[in-house]
């Protein structure tokens, strides 16, 4: 007697059909930094700078505007677990605090500079021609002046405060987010569904935004994450110069500024603002690496 034949489950195939499925870009890039001792060093470093600024009050041990005269240049101890400064503020309580203004200096900055390039290098990259004749020179002259130089310029015309320290270091990255959105739109405008989307009459507007600038997300990240750090940096430097933070604001760059004639009799009143200002920074940078290796399309196996 004959066999009836078995009849063919769906099961292998299903697991062949899931097998098949691509992972997603996000979730394969986090697991490549989760792989990635550097690019997870970052992660923890800005997770306890979120924590800190969020549980400032908790953590704080004084206020970080209070004074004590008597207690100035007081070194490290129990009581002021990083010393006192000039005016017997307690160093550690402004460092906490301070992580707030850096977070703020940032997110503000970065998304002046995200906002207004994405802008200009979307439509440099997808009009060409003499349109982005004029918007590419017009950043090749930002570019030509050092960073520092020209924020230091543009606080003088605006007048020193942090609020224009954010401005002023925001309007100096622009011509990096442009010119990477610029040369990210001038590839994927070669696309079939770009020419797609003509042929059906979409607007010009419309392409750009709905279709071209979504699949410039991976570079513009990477690029605003490495921004955060630098935002920071240069927002520090305006501060210790005096152009940014203004007393009694606990900005990490006007805490240096404030403790530099210090500097050989307490040297922790600017060790540790210092440090916390390099690991900021590192950590960005750091978390910044491993997200641009993590998104690069070359390096999928």
């Amino acid at each position: 007697m004959a066999r009836t034949p078995e009849p063919v489950t769906n099961a292998a195939s299903g697991e062949s059909l899931k097998a098949s499925k691509p992972i997603p870009l996000w979730l394969e890039a986090g697991l490549r930094i989760i792989k990635s001792k550097t690019a997870l060093i970052g992660v923890i470093i800005i997770v306890l700078l979120v924590l800190t600024a969020i549980l400032a009050p908790v953590i704080a041990t004084h206020s970080p505007t209070a004074q004590d005269i008597v207690n100035r240049y007081q070194a490290p101890s129990s009581d002021h677990l990083l010393g006192t400064d000039e005016l017997g503020r307690d160093i550690f309580s402004r460092i906490v605090y301070g992580t707030r203004i850096s977070i703020q200096i940032g997110v503000i900055a970065v998304g002046i500079s995200l906002a207004i390039g994405v802008l200009l290098g979307g439509i440099a990259g997808y009009y060409g021609r003499w349109i982005d004749q004029i918007v590419m020179r017009f950043i090749d002259i930002m570019m030509a002046f050092p960073s520092i130089l020209m924020a230091i310029a543009l606080v003088a015309v605006l007048g020193p405060s942090l609020q224009n320290a954010m401005i002023a270091v925001g309007i100096v990255g622009i011509p990096q987010f442009a010119r990477i959105v610029r040369s990210a739109v001038l590839s994927i405008k070669e696309n079939e569904y770009i020419e797609a989307a003509k042929s059906i009459g979409a607007k010009h507007g419309r392409i750009l935004i709905q279709h071209v600038l979504p699949n410039c997300v991976a570079p513009i990240i990477v690029q605003a994450t490495l921004g955060v750090g630098t935002a920071i940096l240069d927002a520090a430097g305006l501060s210790f110069l005096g152009l940014g933070a203004q007393p009694p604001t606990p900005e990490w760059g006007a805490m240096l500024s404030d403790g530099r004639a210090a500097i050989q009799n307490a040297p922790w009143v600017v060790a540790f603002p210092g440090l916390a200002i390099f690991f900021v920074v590192l950590g960005f940078n750091l978390f910044g690496d491993g997200l641009r290796d993590a998104l690069d399309p070359r390096l999928k196996q």
